[in-house]
């Protein structure tokens, strides 16, 4: 197996001027700017959710797209998700007894980009309904998954939410909504 064009085989190796297994070179990161962490992993297709709930003390929907979400156990069932620190709409999120996390299909474009936008009422324009136990459920969106806030941890501008899954369906048939560097559609 061949070595990519300007890798050496001591950095490769983990040469001992690099310290331990697993840890940064002296200085390392401080020169991984932010428009270049972008463009890298960029690279990494994602899929698009749209986390909702009614806000807290009403029957109002409130929601905010994310393309950082993942599962994370099997037992118990837990997924996460991060939000930046500076969501105004998480905090409302947040005070809510259950989220429902809504699988966005390639159509719901729109959607994902009315739910990034600050301020206003979200919902409006989007159409809605309510799952088994009453969360906000997006019109064709692939599937559902209701859960609970278990944990949150700050990680540099973002907070990880790790969530209780307490019930999951698929709900509608199409592509999903993919996020590749720095775009949205479907890819082949």
């Amino acid at each position: 197996m061949g070595h990519g064009a300007g890798a050496s085989a001591s950095t490769l190796a983990g040469d001992a001027a690099a310290g331990p297994p697993g840890e940064e070179p002296p200085g390392e990161a401080a020169g991984v700017d932010s428009a270049r962490f972008r463009s890298v992993l960029g690279r990494f297709a994602t899929g698009v959710v749209a986390i909702t709930a009614f806000e807290e003390g009403s029957d109002r929907p409130a929601g905010l797209a994310a393309n950082s979400f993942t599962s994370v156990s099997l037992d118990p069932p837990l997924v996460a998700f991060c939000v930046a620190h500076t969501s105004t709409t998480w905090p409302r999120l947040r005070g809510a007894g259950r989220l429902c996390v809504n699988i966005l299909s390639e159509p719901q474009l729109k959607v994902c980009e009315r739910l990034a936008l600050r301020g206003g009422d979200k919902f409006a324009d989007i159409g809605w309904t309510r799952t088994p136990n009453g969360g906000p459920l997006i019109e064709g969106a692939l599937a559902w998954i209701e859960c609970s806030v278990e944990q949150e941890h700050v990680a540099g501008d973002h907070v990880i939410v790790v969530a209780r899954v307490h019930a999951l369906d698929h709900h509608h048939d199409a592509d999903p909504l993919l996020f590749y560097k720095g775009t949205y559609g479907t890819f082949t």
